[in-house]
């Protein structure tokens, strides 16, 4: 295995479409699964590099989460399922050598020039004018934590809560590649549930089992906002929606499905 640029990256490309992840995918539960955020990242990337007969947005993504992504050898795959001149569904799979990990579905429309009617959407505060941000002291740090930058705007992921922060990647998401502004939004995208939370995670699961993200137009810039919401109902069952933001405003929605259980 490839060390030398492992503080470098998420994941280290293998050839033919195999990738080892990195230490710094690791999540802040357990140091043998991945976060999500990298994951959901590496799936858009295999669905950006999808053949378009004309210039196109992956207007909606949902990820499935098949279970959990180990610290070892991943492959992928990428297909069109329904091809179309203006409107297509994209397929990608993850896979761990045994059983897929996660699948992705996503909805790519041609582009038009709507920018007479396009809407102005709220900006969130620059992340230079926002303070870092600080997490629960029992949430395992040296992994995918850590190769993120993390600016506070309102709330915190240390207390309970609702919480707005701006995240960036300190990592590539392929070594030797330079993310795209979609791969940065979904390596943030999956940390509305985290954000958010206001169970104590050493007492409750609150597990997310996808994430669907819909958007309205490209991310500019490395900075990413996410102001997330967790709510939980009677039956073990939660939702963390997300509101998701650059530099320039408002430009997605996320939300995630949680499986809400004592542990």
């Amino acid at each position: 295995m490839r060390t030398d640029i492992d503080d470098n990256a998420f994941y280290l490309p293998l050839g033919g479409g195999r990738y080892q992840p990195t230490p710094h995918t690791a999540g802040p539960w357990t140091p043998d699964a991945q976060h999500f955020g990298p994951p959901s990242a590496l799936l858009v990337r295999e669905l950006e590099g999808l053949d378009a007969g004309a210039p196109g947005l992956l207007a909606r993504v949902t990820v499935e989460i098949l279970g959990p992504a180990p610290l070892t050898e991943l492959s992928t795959r990428s297909w069109v399922e329904r091809p179309g001149r203006s409107v297509e569904l994209l397929g990608a799979e993850l896979h761990d050598g045994s059983r897929p990990v996660a699948r992705a579905w996503a909805w790519r429309i041609g582009e038009s020039d709507t920018t007479a009617v396009a809407t102005d959407d709220p900006v969130p505060p620059p992340p230079e004018d926002c303070a870092p941000a600080e997490f629960p002291a029992t949430w395992r740090r040296g992994g995918y934590l850590d190769a993120m930058e993390w600016r506070t705007i309102s709330g915190s992921p240390a207390e309970p809560g609702p919480a707005w922060v701006w995240g960036r990647q300190r990592v590539a998401l392929v070594a030797g590649e330079k993310p795209t502004s979609l791969q940065r939004l979904f390596a943030i995208a999956d940390t509305g549930n985290g954000a958010s939370n206001f169970l104590d995670p050493a007492a409750w699961w609150f597990i997310n089992s996808e994430l669907t993200v819909h958007l309205r137009r490209v991310p500019e810039g490395e900075w990413i906002a996410i102001d997330a919401r967790t709510r939980v109902g009677p039956s073990g069952v939660g939702t963390a929606a997300s509101t998701l933001s650059d530099v320039r405003g408002e430009l997605a929605h996320g939300a995630q499905a949680l499986m809400v259980r004592t542990r």
